[in-house]
């Protein structure tokens, strides 16, 4: 009979140890900032990233427009012309107004064509199904009054994977950044051929 009660009193005590562990688990708070943390800290991080990266896209946009307008200058004023700039003459010099943001003798194409009219300027960049194509850039800088577009092309890589595709505009996270300057060139000599 004992036996028995104490068998009894044992599966009680087992069934009802568990809860008890459970109860007691639920009811401790020593690391419950710890794991609300770990539940957070992921996507705040990841927004971070994400946001950082924009405000450096952005950045870097803005530093290849003005880029593009301090170049441009040397079109627009016909020292380009007079010197004999070759586009990669022209390419150095550019690469020569950027400071350490760019990798410019890798990465930058630069694209100068002459227009008759401004409303015929297409400034579309040269992107097929998502891939830039650099074959299209050409170096045609015109004689005085001239019209002329530089642009500035740039694959900028994008690291935060997971808003990549609001971003980035090119295959392999990448995004093209495009920067141009539309003018007429100025009468440094006799007018020439558009």
């Amino acid at each position: 009979m004992a036996d028995a009660i104490l068998r009894s009193f044992a599966a009680r005590l087992c069934r009802l140890l568990p809860q008890r562990l459970a109860r007691r688990f639920v009811r401790q708070q020593d690391g419950a900032a710890a794991v609300e943390f770990a539940l957070v800290a992921a996507p705040f991080l990841a927004l971070l990233f994400a946001v950082l990266e924009t405000a450096f896209v952005f950045f870097a946009n803005q530093t290849l427009e003005a880029t593009a307008a301090d170049a441009a200058r040397l079109v627009m004023t016909g020292q380009a012309q007079t010197a004999g700039y070759t586009q990669g003459d022209f390419k150095n010099a550019v690469c020569a107004r950027v400071y350490g943001l760019f990798d410019c003798a890798n990465g930058m194409t630069v694209d100068v064509k002459t227009y008759t009219t401004f409303g015929s300027v297409n400034n579309t960049p040269p992107v097929t199904n998502g891939v830039f194509d650099t074959t299209k850039a050409g170096y045609i800088p015109g004689g005085p009054g001239c019209i002329v577009v530089v642009t500035l092309y740039y694959q900028w890589p994008i690291y935060v994977s997971m808003y990549n595709t609001a971003l980035s505009n090119l295959n392999g996270n990448k995004r093209l950044l495009v920067a141009t300057s539309v003018f007429r060139n100025e009468p440094y000599g006799p007018a020439g051929t558009c």
